[in-house]
């Protein structure tokens, strides 16, 4: 069952959703807005990345700790969402981009708009310009919306699990894929 306004304000209200900051103009008939926090990761054109390798990931991105970013034609860079959004056993997020921004050939995410039950963090956004124009981003700019599954509750939510990734992160955040097993 996806969540309603009301229900997201219960939520939070009783705590069993946390999103900081909050704020209630923010909700929406059925999911929140979300912001662009300050920092980002840019794609460098380095040669190939191998998933497993810790040192071909962390060398085809560099940090720009910057307010503001011009993401150029066909370009992608990871950037992060200005709330930490905290999810009980019971509770699911999908992310999803704001029409207004994909009218202007803007993708937030690329696969990764799932958020498990137990994650927090901040939640990393995958932004690629599909238009044949730059498009600046400016923290603070509202950048995409929540939406909140109610669920039966895991059984090992996703912070409990030995092999969560990304729990409590922060920043946006390079792929962790070689903490995986080969096959």
């Amino acid at each position: 069952m996806i969540l309603v306004d009301k229900q997201i304000k219960a939520m939070i209200q009783c705590r069993k959703i946390s999103i900081d900051p909050f704020d209630a103009g923010c909700v929406n008939p059925n999911s929140y807005d979300l912001h662009l926090g300050p920092g980002f990761m840019a794609a460098a054109r380095t040669g190939y990345i191998d998933p497993y390798s810790r040192d071909t990931i962390t060398r085809a991105f560099y940090e720009r700790n910057t307010n503001e970013i011009i993401i150029n034609p066909y370009d992608f860079v990871l950037g992060r969402t200005e709330e930490t959004i905290t999810l009980p056993a019971d509770i699911v997020g999908s992310v999803e981009g704001k029409s207004s921004l994909a009218r202007l050939g803007l993708s937030i995410h690329q696969t990764g708009g799932w958020i498990d039950a137990g994650f927090s963090g901040t939640i990393t956004l995958e932004f690629y310009n599909c238009s044949p124009n730059p498009i600046i981003l400016t923290a603070g700019m509202p950048i995409a919306q929540i939406v909140f599954f109610q669920t039966a509750e895991s059984e090992t939510p996703y912070g409990t699990r030995g092999t969560s990734k990304y729990q409590n992160q922060m920043a946006a955040t390079l792929s962790r894929y070689y903490k995986n097993r080969r096959v």
